[in-house]
């Protein structure tokens, strides 16, 4: 998302702190916040870390550590919701629609597709290119 540039990941991580600590106490939330808002309350085993403060912060999440990266799995939830909301690439929409019948409820869609983002966005990085939208399209297709 265009909003998260140029940040960094500690200040990336306290905007989930944030958005948290400000719907719990039930406080008015900006846009964006009510966004992460709605994801963490979705991964209700994330937030004894978010409640965590600097340990969230400075946590580490490597392959190697065996553990998740929770921040990256929400961010790619909202990349996934950004993409269907825009429907870019062209066809996303559609295509969580469809998931979205087939599987349980839309979150379920998201996490299929989630992986495919996350495999699509490793490859690029790996490549040192942009990501390939037309295999990302493809691979979502198959699922």
């Amino acid at each position: 998302m265009p909003v998260f540039s140029g940040q960094n990941r500690e200040q990336l991580r306290q905007l989930y702190l944030d958005a948290w600590r400000k719907y719990s106490a039930r406080q008015p939330l900006e846009p964006l916040e009510a966004q992460l808002a709605a994801v963490i309350a979705e991964h209700p085993e994330y937030i004894p870390l978010l409640e965590s403060g600097p340990e969230a912060l400075a946590a580490d999440y490597t392959p190697e550590g065996g553990q998740a990266n929770p921040f990256l799995h929400m961010g790619l939830h909202l990349a996934i919701r950004e993409q269907v909301a825009t429907d870019r690439p062209a066809g996303i929409a559609r295509i969580h629609q469809a998931l979205s019948r087939r599987l349980p409820d839309p979150h379920a869609a998201e996490y299929a597709m989630l992986e495919v983002l996350a495999e699509t966005l490793w490859e690029s990085q790996r490549a040192g290119r942009v990501p390939d939208e037309q295999r990302y399209i493809e691979r979502l297709r198959a699922l």
